[in-house]
């Protein structure tokens, strides 16, 4: 590992001149602070912002790590991370890229963080919280001191699409799964399975990965099998708008041939028609939920409750009924 050492051996100044200019303190000339700063970015060195804030203990903002903005499944959860943000001292630093990760939420330079991001890592998450550095995640289950999860509460919305279904004389149901790293996508699937089984009945599983384009391409799969289900529920709605999508290409109308079910209520699915039946989850107050209490924890102590976010069934024209 680099140390300041290092860039002050290669830069020809003491420690004590390197750690002036790394941190922007001190009396020294400019063509040594700049000289200093060469060999750091030369070195790949970054630990100048994790000592400052050692020295300050507080950088009165939070980090937001996660897969992406697009789309207004994140967008809402941004959103209502931001609102509650607002409403404090703290300031906000959101991070998609996976080198923004690695330099901030590693070095520690936010005061604690939220994690929707399925690519950093467990092990990373359990090594760096600790009581000055709290996280919270969104998508997953963590077991260790300083690490909260805040999840949706997978189950009872998937049950509640299954009898929407079942309850209707449908028997004949396949199940479309989502991403196999996915923790929401291995509750539902588990949900809806178990479910399924407590009823007699054995449901197809086919595999997809949370993009319209899976749905679509399983949809025809399907489709061309000639082994027609009586209906689908899709792990999100992103599958589903594809599953119908693909239907339609094959002059299939849910729910007369098919019922589609998706997860998630993404803007579009009430607005396309056949409007898509889905599960709601309230993404705005998920994420505002998350930033409220991680910086009631950051600034009192506040102990972080157990706590699952509620979804609804939201019935609509690609089921039977209404």
């Amino acid at each position: 590992m680099t140390t300041i050492k290092d860039v002050a051996n290669r830069a020809k100044v003491s420690v004590t001149s390197a750690s002036y200019a790394l941190n922007g303190v001190g009396t020294i000339s400019e063509a040594t602070r700049q000289r200093v700063l060469q060999a750091a970015e030369e070195l790949n060195y970054h630990a100048n912002a994790f000592a400052r804030n050692l020295k300050k203990r507080k950088t009165n903002i939070i980090g937001v790590f996660i897969t992406r903005f697009g789309g207004s499944f994140y967008e809402d959860i941004l959103e209502g991370i931001h609102d509650a943000v607002l409403k404090t001292d703290y300031e906000l630093i959101v991070c998609p890229e996976s080198r923004s990760k690695r330099h901030i939420l590693g070095q520690r330079q936010v005061d604690g963080a939220i994690v929707f991001d399925v690519k950093v890592k467990n092990e990373t998450i359990l090594k760096l919280a600790t009581k000055g550095y709290p996280i919270v995640v969104l998508d997953r289950r963590l077991e260790a001191d300083y690490v909260f999860p805040l999840l949706l509460d997978n189950q009872s919305g998937v049950k509640e699409a299954f009898h929407h279904l079942y309850d209707q004389g449908l028997r004949k149901i396949f199940y479309i799964a989502g991403a196999s790293d996915s923790l929401d996508n291995a509750e539902r699937m588990n949900a809806f399975l178990e479910e399924s089984q407590q009823h007699g009945l054995s449901v197809p599983v086919f595999d997809g990965n949370f993009t319209e384009e899976s749905g679509y391409e399983i949809a025809n799969t399907i489709i061309e099998s000639k082994n027609i289900p009586e209906a689908v529920f899709c792990a999100n709605d992103q599958m589903a708008l594809g599953f119908l999508r693909a239907m339609e290409n094959h002059q299939l109308i849910a729910p007369r041939d098919i019922a589609v079910v998706g997860f998630d209520d993404v803007q579009i699915s009430k607005f396309r028609h056949p409007s898509l039946t889905t599960i709601g989850a309230p993404r705005f107050y998920w994420g505002s939920l998350a930033a409220t209490w991680l910086i009631d924890f950051l600034d009192h102590d506040t102990p972080f409750p157990l706590y699952r976010m509620p979804v609804k069934l939201i019935p609509r024209e690609s089921s039977a009924k209404h």
